[in-house]
């Protein structure tokens, strides 16, 4: 059960929280004040928050909890296996999650008629790809992992394929954790199968799901893209509701960042024993087809420090490389001297909200006209920080431009991108999902355009609380979306580096990095 640290502000709710946890568990247990004890307690529910399901104790640490009754009693709240501890109630359901799907991983039992030849799919596949495509045919499970540009997606388009031909009746599905994911699977299998949001398929309603084990999915096989952003929870509701003989293949870039929610079963999976036990069923794609350029190397070396779980030292192995990216390239870094809102990235922001909203004030709503054109033009740039707070995070960078009207729905300018911050399938929207604003402040026909490809009018006003301004994102709410420019603001060395793989990789043409000038020195030329 993987831990890292994460970009993320603390929520106020937080230390009065550990107060009361660290001071109510040992008398609880009729134990004296410990310091060990409580700093881990209270740390460890600070990761919980983050996402986290285990911490990394030192030896005398481990020591301490393993010897308390927080874990030595059967209902302890604390689990220490080695060196990690993890809160009992959060490792049992990873542990029966990932056993779930070990089960799913076994070989299924050999029919009368042998398999196609995978390779009848796509000649073009290469051998890993064909493992692939063999291994659906061959098990309930398929773990499909890989980079940007490795092909994934065809590969899944080969693998339904060669299931459709020994199989042609499958009922099959494709998802997603977010609208826009969602939406990108959707394209780039030419909408030929049914596709929609993870959260959709299952029906959620609030805190549950109307399906379940109950109420099963009925399919014969489910795939889900960009996994690494499927939560603990997330998963268990999916194997609760999808048939036992049905097929899963769950696709994802385990470099990317993990979920908000707790719980990285993606993470999880790369263990060495799980990949062991998945064997044939784990499929890991390595040739790189499209995404080249500095983009991909420098990528690429962010992906090799993750893998090897270099990630003490943050963003300082890659420092030397960014300050030598050389003219001409898809990817160029801006130095800045002041840790200020950067001037040349407000005007960016400004230069985008313009071409918006004259794009949006061709458009008019329920009419056709114009509306996939604006739809196209969101998609061009993604400006992405890691926070909200600060001087270079999302919320300063749009007070910055929008001023006073950051805050008041009813002031957002025609061509404001705007957010959708909750799962609303009455209106057909998923957390995540980018529209855009049609009509000037005050206008009677004001509405918002959302759609990929097919628009989706919606009168703003009944989702005013779900809103909020996307003229720039953190990079976790950009998880599964893609631009053809991305502008990246990182304040902080120290950060993550799975956060920039994540952020650079949403980048279909060309990225702009933007970084202290005190982290190094910048070419001259490159510093404003």
């Amino acid at each position: 059960m993987s831990a890292m640290g994460r970009e993320r502000e603390q929520p106020p709710w937080l230390l009065p929280l550990q107060e009361a946890l660290v001071e109510a568990l040992p008398r609880l247990y009729g134990l004296p004040p410990d310091a060990v004890l409580s700093e881990q307690t209270g740390a460890l529910l600070a990761a919980i928050e983050r996402g986290e399901l285990t911490r990394t104790l030192d030896d005398r640490q481990a020591a301490a909890v393993a010897a308390s009754p927080f874990s030595r009693a059967v209902d302890g709240p604390l689990v220490v296996e080695a060196r990690s501890v993890s809160w009992r109630r959060w490792h049992c359901r990873c542990r029966e999650v990932l056993a779930a799907l070990l089960e799913r991983a076994g070989p299924l039992e050999k029919g009368a008629d042998p398999p196609p030849s995978p390779g009848a799919a796509d000649p073009q596949l290469d051998a890993r790809q064909l493992q692939a495509v063999r291994a659906v045919l061959e098990h309930r499970l398929v773990l499909l992992q890989g980079g940007p540009g490795t092909g994934k997606t065809s590969t899944v388009a080969a693998m339904i394929t060669a299931l459709l031909a020994r199989e042609p009746s499958t009922r099959l599905h494709l998802a997603a954790p977010t609208g826009k994911a969602a939406a990108r699977l959707r394209a780039a299998t030419a909408g030929l199968h049914p596709c929609s949001t993870v959260h959709r398929l299952l029906e959620s309603r609030g805190g549950h799901f109307g399906r379940n084990r109950r109420h099963p999915l009925a399919l014969d096989l489910l795939v889900i893209d960009e996994v690494s952003m499927v939560s603990l929870e997330l998963m268990a509701a999916l194997l609760d509701a999808l048939p036992a003989e049905a097929r899963l293949v769950l696709v994802g870039d385990p470099a990317q960042l993990p979920p908000i929610e707790p719980g990285a079963l993606l993470l999880d999976l790369q263990q060495p024993e799980m990949l062991q036990a998945l064997g044939a069923s784990a499929v890991s794609l390595t040739t790189t087809y499209r995404n080249a350029g500095a983009i991909a190397r420098l990528a690429g070396e962010l992906r090799t420090g993750i893998e090897r779980a270099a990630n003490s030292d943050g963003l300082a192995p890659i420092l030397p490389l960014l300050r030598e990216v050389p003219p001409g390239e898809n990817l160029s870094c801006l130095w800045v001297s002041e840790l200020r809102p950067p001037v040349w990235v407000l005007q960016r922001l400004r230069e985008r909200l313009a071409a918006l909203g004259a794009a949006a004030a061709a458009c008019r709503p329920g009419r056709p006209e114009g509306s996939r054109e604006l739809l196209a033009l969101r998609e061009q740039l993604l400006v992405l920080a890691p926070l909200r707070g600060g001087p270079w995070g999302v919320d300063t960078l749009q007070r910055a431009v929008l001023a006073d009207a950051s805050a008041q729905p009813e002031l957002w300018p025609e061509g404001l991108p705007v957010l959708c911050t909750r799962n609303l399938p009455e209106f057909g929207l998923a957390n995540g999902d980018v529209g855009v604003m049609v009509g000037s402040p005050g206008a009677p026909q004001r509405q918002l355009l959302f759609g990929d490809g097919e628009p989706l009018w919606i009168d703003p006003v009944p989702l005013r609380a779900a809103l909020e301004p996307g003229l720039a994102l953190t990079v976790h709410k950009a998880q599964g979306s893609e631009a053809a420019e991305v502008i990246v603001l990182l304040p902080d060395a120290s950060a993550d580096p799975r956060l920039l793989y994540t952020a650079l990789t949403r980048a279909r043409e060309r990225a702009m990095l933007v970084l202290p000038a005190s982290w190094g020195e910048p070419c001259p030329s490159q510093t404003v």
